[in-house]
């Protein structure tokens, strides 16, 4: 098993946050993991994606140039990476803030992440709602463990974030 996803966005949408829950989860289940993250110039606001691969065998490099799965949670990041999807690629993408037509030799979710991380009362949860709904189509990790990862790498001081991140990312399993 080997999957590589692209995970596309703002500064400041949780992108790398996203990345590292995926890849650490995966780690503590034991799978071979890569998280590749990268910045544009102007961080907050500007474009940041990264790439994870998931294997149950080494692997040898972190880039991906044609994903397994790509989420997508702006126009930009659409534009930027909608030439790397291969047949079958499957495209989460954030329908609040996409409203560019999706490759159509894609297995496309679209959902209004940013909408709904608003109804549950903190846009920053945008980025989990979309994890939930990746988790809920490719079940790569065990829900449990990826509860216990947004625990666990949440800074002391912002424990009182966990409960909210872990609703959304409930919230985002029921997405399909």
């Amino acid at each position: 098993m080997i999957e590589k996803i692209i995970i596309a966005g703002a500064g400041g949408q949780g992108i790398m946050l996203l990345g590292k829950v995926l890849a650490e989860a995966a780690m503590q289940e034991g799978k071979f993991v890569t998280w590749l993250p990268a910045y544009g110039a102007e961080v907050r606001g500007g474009t940041a994606h990264c790439m994870v691969i998931i294997s149950d065998r080494r692997i040898g490099s972190p880039r991906i140039n044609q994903p397994d799965s790509l989420i997508i949670m702006n126009n930009p990041s659409l534009k930027k990476f909608k030439e790397r999807v291969k047949n079958k690629t499957l495209l989460i993408i954030n329908s609040s803030l996409v409203d560019k037509l999706p490759p159509k030799n894609t297995e496309t979710l679209s959902h209004p992440f940013t909408d709904l991380a608003i109804k549950l009362g903190n846009i920053k949860v945008a980025n989990m709602l979309a994890l939930g709904c990746y988790f809920a189509r490719k079940n790569i990790v065990e829900e449990k463990t990826v509860l216990k990862v947004i625990f666990e790498m949440a800074p002391a001081d912002k424990k009182g974030l966990v409960e909210i991140n872990q609703k959304a990312l409930k919230e985002g399993l029921r997405l399909r």
